[in-house]
């Protein structure tokens, strides 16, 4: 389908309606006609509306040249998709252009060298960009505390509450885990956080796109996610969402022009951030990562995401059911409260699994010791099925 410059790919007016996971949006995703993908958790396949969006993009910009007030609409109509997705409003959203920039335009604005709470709690199950930029902190004074898992793989929330005290400042914490697959109570961390007096920022880059997200249920003060997974699109594009009424005690030291209070003032003799959570905007928007970010999550947002997760969760079940069979030992939590749409399993030479995998064209990927199978809207019972016939081929590389 080919997609309208104007609408940026607005399929929530397309007269075909919602669609069904599985084989109806299968058909969408040319990989399928040779490839078995179950590596969503790396990097959504691509579809034919995202890469019709590129080409409107380059059409736009080959027939009009500078389509600045057009762009700026386009980056306008993704902060609005964003807000739909967590069910925000699009005055708390940022558009950034990845996790790394709505963390560290977060850490930015806690007064960490004036003393009093310097410490930043995250956890062992973090993606290193959090990890990062929180011991980069050190630098300004911060004290970086580690949340460890159990030998389940999980976190009690106890061990939250033995690290978060009232010297604490931040609390990060992942919505799903991308090396076991885990599923954080996060309500209930924010809940600890809060009475301690300290601020909550969750990463749901594993969850956006998989899992429905609302901001009101979870509580926290920041969620942050990208495009580049389970919202089908490209790399470059993300949010920051940050709780109402609350960015305008923040004062972010990383900046751009897009965080002023009037962009088109071009007064470089002042620092006047917006009054929102546009006051973590950047600069000049990843324009083309917009346009695909815009056909991808309006695929998701057609297919609606409690549908998503439920036509997810019926696969995985086939697809635990069959590593039980194989003996395999599965990192990720059995309950379904824990986890989320990544299933992980270990392996003895999880390199070598993952390469024998991609000779019989199966995309997966690995995370420490373990495969990870990521399974999406577009995966039917087949995929489960080839992937389990793959592995019992291999059982001498399952731990």
């Amino acid at each position: 389908m080919a997609v309208d410059r104007q609408s940026g790919s607005d399929l929530r007016s397309d007269p075909e309606g919602a669609f069904t996971p599985g084989i109806a949006v299968r058909s969408r995703f040319p990989i399928f006609e040779h490839t078995t993908y179950v590596n969503s958790c790396s990097q959504g396949a691509l579809s034919l509306d995202v890469r019709d969006a590129y080409q409107a993009y380059l059409d736009g910009w080959d027939a009009h040249g500078a389509e600045w007030e057009h762009w700026v609409e386009r980056a306008e109509a993704a902060r609005d998709a964003f807000a739909r997705l967590i069910g925000a409003q699009a005055d708390d959203v940022a558009v950034t252009t990845s996790v790394s920039q709505g963390v560290s335009g977060v850490v930015s604005a806690l007064p960490l060298e004036r003393g009093g709470r310097r410490r930043i709690v995250i956890t062992e199950l973090e993606f290193p960009t959090v990890g990062q930029i929180a011991h980069a902190q050190e630098l300004r004074g911060a004290e970086v505390v580690h949340v460890r898992p159990g030998p389940d793989g999980t976190i009690p929330l106890e061990r939250f509450a033995e690290a978060i005290d009232e010297r604490t400042a931040l609390v990060c914490c992942t919505v799903v885990s991308y090396r076991t697959g885990t599923r954080l109570d996060v309500a209930e961390v924010a809940r600890i956080a809060h009475d301690r007096g300290a601020l909550v920022l969750a990463d749901a880059y594993q969850a956006a796109g998989s899992v429905p997200l609302d901001v009101s249920a979870l509580d926290t003060d920041f969620l942050t996610a990208g495009t580049v997974k389970y919202l089908l699109a490209s790399a470059g594009l993300g949010f920051l969402w940050c709780r109402s009424g609350l960015a305008t005690s923040l004062l972010p030291t990383q900046t751009g022009w897009f965080a002023d209070e009037d962009i088109f003032q071009m007064d470089i003799s002042d620092y006047s951030p917006h009054a929102s959570a546009r006051r973590f905007d950047s600069g000049t928007p990843p324009v083309p990562s917009i346009y695909a970010g815009l056909a991808g999550m309006a695929i998701v947002e057609r297919a609606e995401v409690p549908a998503i997760e439920a036509h997810v969760r019926a696969l995985n079940e086939r697809l635990l059911a069959g590593l039980d069979e194989l003996g395999a030992t599965v990192a990720t939590p059995r309950p379904e409260e824990q986890r989320g749409a990544l299933i992980c399993v270990a392996s003895s030479d999880v390199d070598a699994l993952v390469r024998e995998l991609a000779a019989d064209r199966i995309v997966t990927s690995s995370r420490d010791r373990n495969l990870r199978i990521s399974l999406h809207l577009y995966n039917v019972e087949e995929d489960v099925d080839r992937v389990l016939a793959a592995l019992a081929k291999r059982r001498h590389l399952l731990a």
